[in-house]
């Protein structure tokens, strides 16, 4: 028994077409990804090659959407700081993540500026959240509480601040 991927050759290549060499069909395949929800161009390029389309053909397609206004880096980078945000993540853990989606560093640090929260009392929520009101009076505990905020992406500052071991 073929995969269904060859199965499918088989078809199109019998009407002296490949779907998956189609810029057409790849553009139509980033256009319902796009539809759901927005993607970098590293990471939609990555995305229709993982659905068998040539990745020269994936990015013709994804570059041409780009052009279009359909696709924009700066879209996905906005809606991702502030979803990572709301989930309490720091600008640290935001930053790597969106440099693994192949989000350029010009373009990171300008959505970080324009979401603009407040880091030190995002920080203190989430201490608070996980850890109860009560500041860690042990070393031991402020250690635990300190590496629990530096995993989440908090920058030293915003720990001290959120741990009580600084002033604001």
């Amino acid at each position: 028994m073929k995969p269904v991927r060859e199965e499918i050759s088989d078809l199109l290549s019998e009407k002296g077409e490949d779907r998956f060499s189609s810029p057409q069909e790849a553009r139509k395949k980033a256009m319902d990804f796009l539809a759901r929800r927005e993607y970098g161009q590293t990471e939609l390029i990555r995305k229709l090659a993982d659905k068998g389309f040539n990745r020269d053909v994936a990015a013709e397609a994804v570059l041409q959407l780009t052009e279009d206004g359909l696709q924009s880096d700066e879209r996905f980078s906005e809606s991702f700081v502030q979803s990572r945000i709301n989930q309490g993540k720091g600008p640290v853990r935001i930053r790597v993540d969106l440099g693994q989606k192949g989000i350029g560093e010009s373009t990171i640090e300008i959505a970080l500026e324009e979401a603009d929260p407040d880091w030190r009392a995002l920080a203190r929520e989430q201490r608070t959240k996980k850890f109860g009101p009560d500041l860690p009076t042990d070393f031991k505990e402020k250690a635990r509480q300190m590496r629990f905020l530096q995993y989440r992406g908090f920058e030293q500052g915003h720990i001290q601040a959120a741990v009580g071991a600084g002033d604001e």
